[in-house]
């Protein structure tokens, strides 16, 4: 798999603006990439030092929905959080202050 595919979109929500601000930002990814190649994703899009990558896959199911409660499928997803070298930071989290 190609690196540009790996990397499907920054998460970007309250927590992970928060984890920003400490050099910790989060993406979903491909359920099939590892960690190396992550990292190495994240370096070539973004041109930063990654110093760490933590995993997590939220497995997918069945949800009820809607007035006749029909059951809708949820497919599975990975999520990455990625540390950067300190000092270094991705465009796309920074918020400004008020």
């Amino acid at each position: 798999m190609m690196l540009t595919h790996l990397i499907k979109k920054p998460l970007i929500t309250e927590k992970s603006t928060q984890l920003a601000q400490t050099g910790k930002y989060a993406f979903l990814v491909a359920l099939s990439a590892n960690k190396h190649e992550i990292k190495k994703a994240v370096e070539t899009a973004f041109g930063v030092v990654v110093t760490n990558v933590h995993t997590a896959i939220q497995p997918g199911g069945i949800k009820r929905v809607g007035k006749y409660r029909r059951e809708l499928k949820i497919t599975p997803t990975k999520k990455a959080i990625v540390q950067l070298k300190a000092g270094e930071k991705i465009d796309l989290f920074e918020t400004k202050e008020p």
